[in-house]
């Protein structure tokens, strides 16, 4: 059993958040990929993720995504503000120590050694490997469901506030999970190892999260700033963001299918090598991709050593979002676990 202990410091810091997180939601839907099991709504989502991502997208991170077991602390960084792109940054971020500390915890299949074995090295090759994926993971997976999804968040953040009225923070704490009693300033959770976290003042982020579903999860290391992340209440299935529908199809009917794909894996930069594997074309045929892209104006291309790197401009993002070039973007909310003033979430 989990028992984590609360003093009254503890309580006044602990949050609720009010938004999903990009990266832990990331880890746990690879989770569900990996999984025959699972609630109904989630099964529609699962078999077109199968037939769609590229093996060579999901095959990396699932080794570093078991779906029993532990998943390295460094990809679920503990500030989520910023969105996505800003989160995976930090991730790319971790040092080299914490990177090879939190590998030597994974157990990974043999045929992942190899990867695992260089991503410990935190060579810059294997960290843009690793962007390189969860950037394809992120944009065919996530994000195309991401206002449904975050929707469906929302909802569970509101359903909390209102046990938090009625009940104050024990029964926010108490009503995360089935398996989870308040006693005596101790949140006790069936079906952990047994382990005692003693929050020593630091509060602790409560997220809510929709791929979460079988039971609360939390980081490994006791060092780092304590999160809890459980599932949200009843989800439904995820409904694919018609904007996002309706820009993929226009985008493909405008550039072709390929061509819009290879737009897509270069908002975050890609190599001519990447790119053929993930859209599976010759080095020849992406590189053509690439020049008609170019010179549209959609993407630039720099020359990195032996490899040239193409990124996505601002017009060939606001294509591909289906928005103004200058139009802005919005970051997540956080809200503080109080009956009253205003609501931040981690």
């Amino acid at each position: 059993m989990l028992r984590i202990h609360f003093t009254a410091e503890d309580l006044a810091s602990t949050t609720l958040a009010a938004e999903p997180d990009p990266l832990w939601e990331a880890l746990l839907s690879l989770h569900m990929l990996q999984v025959e099991d699972g609630p109904v709504p989630y099964g529609a989502w699962r078999q077109r993720m199968r037939r769609r991502l590229p093996r060579e997208t999901v095959g990396p991170l699932a080794a570093l995504a078991p779906p029993i077991g532990y998943s390295p602390d460094f990809l679920t960084p503990s500030d989520p503000s910023g969105g996505f792109d800003a989160t995976l940054d930090r991730v790319l971020a971790t040092s080299r120590q914490r990177v090879r500390r939190d590998l030597s915890r994974l157990a990974p299949r043999r045929t992942a050694a190899s990867w695992v074995r260089q991503l410990a090295e935190a060579q810059p090759e294997s960290l843009h490997r690793l962007g390189h994926a969860l950037r394809v993971y992120h944009r065919s997976a996530l994000a195309p469901y991401w206002a449904s999804l975050r929707g469906a968040v929302q909802s569970d953040h509101r359903q909390r506030l209102e046990q938090l009225s009625s009940g104050g923070v024990g029964a926010v704490l108490a009503g995360i999970h089935p398996e989870a009693r308040w006693r005596d300033q101790v949140l006790e959770i069936a079906g952990f190892q047994d382990e005692e976290v003693r929050l020593d003042g630091r509060g602790i982020r409560l997220q809510p999260s929709y791929f979460c579903w079988k039971a609360p999860t939390k980081l490994g290391d006791p060092e780092l700033p304590p999160v809890l992340v459980f599932p949200i209440g009843n989800p439904t299935g995820l409904q694919l963001d018609r904007r996002a529908g309706d820009s993929e199809q226009s985008l493909a009917a405008l550039l072709g299918k390929t061509r819009a794909f290879v737009l897509g894996l270069t908002v975050n930069g890609c190599t001519t090598s990447e790119l053929a594997a993930a859209c599976k074309i010759t080095l020849a045929t992406a590189s053509h991709q690439t020049a008609v892209l170019r010179d549209a104006g959609l993407i630039l291309s720099q020359r990195h050593g032996k490899s040239v790197r193409h990124r996505a401009t601002r017009l060939g993002h606001a294509l591909l979002e289906g928005r103004d070039p200058w139009s802005g973007d919005t970051g997540l909310h956080d809200s503080r676990l109080s009956p009253s003033g205003a609501h931040r979430g981690p």
